[in-house]
């Protein structure tokens, strides 16, 4: 209940910022073209719907940072921990530099595919195992395209290539690119993890349906066999029962529903008289 509860307020709170996040940004150039990024800069006003994204994105970095120390321990401890550090980093430097515009943009990317990552832990707490297996799916699929697809491509590729291009070089900057690159290197650690994840419950899946036709062929050879049984076991009490008929004038029906060796003891107790 613990976990699925923690699972429950981070996947609430992931969906929560992914639509105010492209709320906040749907009418904004640099959406659209990244480029604007670079543009004027750094004379970039931050609106006030920026401001407020960037603040609850802060404080809920900052909040994980703290509470893992507290939350249930994971294998990626020191992964998430550093992917904490790094995020708090990154929105720090983008905001007191004024990439803000570029800044947004990584958290827009990154908050997608999360939601669908927290929703299918919450299946899987709930023991609901084909939901869970659906929503896993579609969270691979959205992780690899905006975890290795958009974000070196997109964002990576152009802070690094086009902003020099536009933008007078300057030492923040280059912290700026580490620790882009910083987190793409995380990206492709955890990708590796989920597609191992991925990949051994599809072979637990395919065994289970072996295990499951197999089973099914095996109940119905027993079901043959016993069916044998019964047709031999038949067989018998009606030759006992014939015999008993001869040899003592008719012996009870309710005797036939003794065993056949306590019968045939019967049959030559009745043949001794």
């Amino acid at each position: 209940m613990d976990k699925f509860c923690e699972t429950g307020w981070r996947c609430l709170y992931y969906s929560g910022a992914f639509l105010y996040g492209a709320w906040c940004l749907w009418d904004k150039a640099w959406l659209w073209d990244i480029k604007h990024c670079w543009y004027n800069y750094p004379h970039h006003d931050i609106e006030r719907s920026v401001w407020w994204y960037y603040m609850f994105e802060l404080s809920f970095y900052w909040s994980l940072s703290f509470s893992q120390f507290f939350d249930v321990r994971r294998k990626d401890f020191i992964e998430m921990f550093i992917h904490h550090l790094t995020t708090i980093a990154l929105l720090s430097f983008s905001w007191t530099c004024n990439l803000t515009r570029c800044g947004a943009l990584v958290l827009i990317v990154h908050d997608f595919s999360d939601i669908f990552l927290e929703l299918a832990k919450m299946f899987h707490y709930a023991k609901l195992n084909t939901p869970c297996d659906v929503i896993f799916g579609i969270f691979v699929v959205a992780w690899i395209f905006t975890r290795l697809g958009l974000f070196p491509t997109w964002i990576l590729f152009s802070a690094t290539i086009e902003a020099p291009q536009m933008v007078e070089m300057f030492p923040a900057y280059y912290i700026f690119n580490g620790l882009l690159s910083v987190l793409l290197v995380l990206h492709v650690i955890w990708t590796y993890f989920i597609l191992k994840i991925a990949f051994h419950a599809v072979l637990a899946k395919k065994d289970e349906e072996l295990r499951d036709s197999r089973s099914d062929s095996e109940d119905d050879t027993m079901s043959e066999s016993d069916h044998d049984a019964v047709l031999d076991l038949n067989k018998e009490d009606v030759a006992v029962e014939n015999a008993g008929k001869a040899g003592t004038n008719g012996l009870a029906d309710a005797n036939f529903l003794i065993p056949s060796t306590e019968r045939s003891k019967d049959i030559v107790a009745q043949d001794l008289k």
